[in-house]
């Protein structure tokens, strides 16, 4: 077997050929059937093994992931790669492998989240009959800043979350923690600022506890508002330098404001983000979606089953979807638990807690 660079060799039951390509090739498909089920093989062969051993990943893990959601059996020899399963799934696995080798030779990095991700886009780019003509994309769409280059969605609803960022002024995106609503926010505010589209970003929260108290805190308003914006600045830092950050922060260029404060502003020519949502009351969300100026985009996220408003009080954000969302140049987008791209685990603890809650709410008998 050749274990270095080369032409890709491209084999079928038929014929044998020589074929020049970039991607990986398959280089041997056979079929057979069980229990009345075609259960075919094909075999890829990678041209560059380096770029092959990041796509198969750190002991097979990446194999192993695709061998579990897909529910085929991948082995791996050198560059080459054996797939075995239903017609269906190793066509499946075949695009997988296909997409995750061509971000690795784009100079991408490769983590089980984007393993998922793939996993979901091959499905997409399998599809012969999309539910709507927007569906029929091949690809899921993606944000590019200068430091972390392009990134892609992970799944169809970050696939939706980010068309609806870049064709609307204003968006609501609700769902459960670990989802990427928040990350893929900044990134779009961060690209849209780097392409000249606005000229500031606002990036701001209701300051209320979850479930503490916390008492006085000291220092100016950026030290005060600081534990409460720790997320947005994470991920601020993830697509933007730090210098840069530090001077956006100075020149006002990036400005941290509390929602209180929002009140008796127009933000004109800003991409203006309000984050965990679900604590600002009717009131607060009505003030703030006003402050909307030309030129200016704006992103709400929030989950509505994490409010920490005390009892009695009404969620802005639940009210302002079932108000707004309908509306021409708004979008809205729902995640679920199966969305959850943080860590396989958190998928399953959301899972745990929606399907409880409808138990814990179902009065005594």
């Amino acid at each position: 077997m050749n274990r270095g660079k080369g032409d890709a060799r491209l084999r079928s039951s038929e014929k044998t050929g020589t074929a020049h390509r970039s991607a990986p090739s398959t280089e041997g498909a056979a079929a057979a059937t069980l229990g009345g089920q075609e259960i075919a093989e094909v075999t890829l062969a990678f041209d560059d093994n380096r770029f092959a051993s990041l796509v198969i990943g750190h002991y097979d893990q990446n194999l192993a992931r695709i061998e579990r959601r897909l529910g085929v059996s991948a082995h791996a020899n050198g560059n080459h790669v054996t797939i075995k399963g239903p017609q269906d799934a190793c066509d499946h696995a075949r695009r997988v492998l296909e997409n995750l080798y061509a971000r690795v030779k784009a100079g991408q990095a490769l983590t089980l989240g984007d393993v998922d991700g793939a996993v979901q886009e091959g499905a997409l780019q399998g599809s012969l009959f999309p539910k709507e003509q927007e569906a029929a994309r091949t690809s899921f769409e993606q944000v590019t800043t200068r430091k972390r280059g392009a990134v892609r969605a992970r799944n169809a609803a970050q696939d939706l979350y980010l068309h609806a960022l870049k064709r609307n002024e204003l968006v609501f995106a609700e769902g459960p923690a670990g989802t990427g609503k928040t990350w893929l926010a900044v990134g779009h505010a961060v690209s849209l600022l780097e392409q000249g589209v606005v000229e500031r970003l606002i990036l701001s929260r209701p300051a209320v506890e979850a479930g503490e108290r916390l008492g006085f805190l000291p220092g100016d308003m950026r030290e005060k508002v600081d534990p409460y914006m720790r997320p947005i600045f994470d991920a601020l830092y993830d697509f933007m330098d730090g210098r840069m950050v530090e001077r956006g922060l100075q020149t006002g260029m990036i400005e941290v404001a509390p929602l209180a404060f929002m009140r008796g502003r127009t933000l004109t020519s800003a991409c203006v983000l309000l984050d965990e949502a679900q604590n600002a009351t009717s009131m607060q969300m009505k003030m703030f979606l006003t402050r909307l100026g030309e030129g200016s985009r704006m992103i709400v996220t929030g989950d509505p089953t994490q409010t920490d408003l005390l009892p009695g009080q009404k969620s802005g954000l639940s009210e302002a979807i079932t108000l707004l969302s309908e509306l021409e140049g708004i979008g809205h987008v729902r995640f679920r638990d199966v969305d959850v791209v943080r860590h396989d685990l958190v998928r399953r603890i959301v899972g745990a807690y929606e399907a409880a809650a409808p138990v814990a709410g179902r009065p005594a008998t």
